[in-house]
């Protein structure tokens, strides 16, 4: 028999919902700015009211990607037809793109730092969780002597802001020579996010029946070939969520970026602020930049939604 609900509980059901469609308005009303104004005009990038309706435009991912001067004299017509569309494009918004002595085009910088972001995100994230994973199954499964001090240690790294440690972590860096070096930050990434690597694993493991193990153990496996086929594939789910909050740190970190690096090795956060045109800010250029460097996050966490959807029956069978 269906449950009967009062006039009250509908009520509130409804204002519920609601309530919860105007927090998730809120919170994409920035996602949706950012993706707008990339495709907008610069014009029409800080006019008042806003402008929501607008022809779409691609102009700010062809600036981002192209260094370009201002445009002295107009091309001639044969010039104009004679230049890719992407060109035309530059022509139109009263710029030229620079080339080199020997008419190559100038690339920004942009694609550069979006490939350091990705290295070392993606390299410190294998590192963190792969050192984490190990350091808690091993918390997990033995007697540790000082476990809870070492637990505690490992966790008051995270204590602190990064922006307290910069500076000594900079003059620690320069006498090292790790300085604007992918090496020096895929390591301080790591660092930071073993901490919170170790203690979210530790819980997902602590979830796995021991059973499992010993009986592997019974039948001929050594320890490593357990905890690779035994406990890795059970501890899935909580891989794949300690992955994603790893490579999210570590893609969104800004101070120790700023700081430590300068050309080589700089990501893409310190960099996309940099974006200026021709005397302001090209608030059209910057969107279309952090448009871009949304992607890759959404992506990562789209392909492991599975495993994260695993979470609620996840350590169903318990001693």
């Amino acid at each position: 028999m269906a449950a009967v609900r009062t006039s009250a509980e509908v009520a509130g059901n409804r204002v519920a919902i609601v309530a919860v469609l105007i927090i998730t308005l809120i919170f994409l009303a920035p996602i949706y700015w950012i993706v707008s104004t990339s495709f907008k005009p610069r014009n029409l990038s800080t006019t008042i009211p806003p402008t929501v309706v607008f022809t779409p435009e691609v102009s700010p991912f062809v600036k981002l990607f192209t260094k370009r001067s201002q445009l002295r004299e107009q091309p001639t017509p044969e010039e104009y037809e004679a230049a890719p569309w992407w060109e035309r494009i530059v022509f139109d918004g009263g710029e030229k793109v620079v080339r080199d002595g020997k008419g190559n085009v100038q690339w920004s910088a942009y694609p550069n730092r979006f490939m350091n972001s990705l290295i070392i995100a993606i390299t410190s994230t294998v590192f963190a969780v792969s050192m984490g994973t190990i350091t808690a199954y091993g918390f997990s499964r033995f007697k540790v002597k000082g476990e809870g001090d070492l637990l505690f240690f490992i966790l008051s790294t995270r204590m602190l802001p990064p922006v307290v440690v910069a500076i000594p972590m900079f003059l620690m860096y320069r006498t090292f020579g790790l300085n604007d070096t992918h090496i020096g930050l895929i390591i301080l990434y790591t660092a930071f996010n073993l901490s919170f690597s170790v203690w979210l694993m530790k819980g997902f493991i602590d979830e796995i029946p021991k059973e499992y193990e010993e009986a592997a153990l019974v039948d001929g496996y050594t320890r490593m070939e357990a905890f690779f086929k035994i406990v890795i594939p059970e501890a899935a789910t909580g891989i794949a969520a300690t992955a994603v909050f790893c490579f999210i740190t570590a893609w969104n970190e800004y101070a120790f970026a700023l700081i430590m690096t300068n050309r080589r090795a700089q990501t893409a956060p310190p960099f996309i602020p940099s974006q200026v045109g021709s005397g302001l800010p090209d608030w059209t250029v910057i969107a279309a930049g952090t448009f871009l460097f949304l992607l890759p996050v959404a992506i990562f966490t789209f392909l492991l939604r599975n495993h994260l959807l695993r979470g609620m029956s996840f350590g169903a069978i318990r001693k």
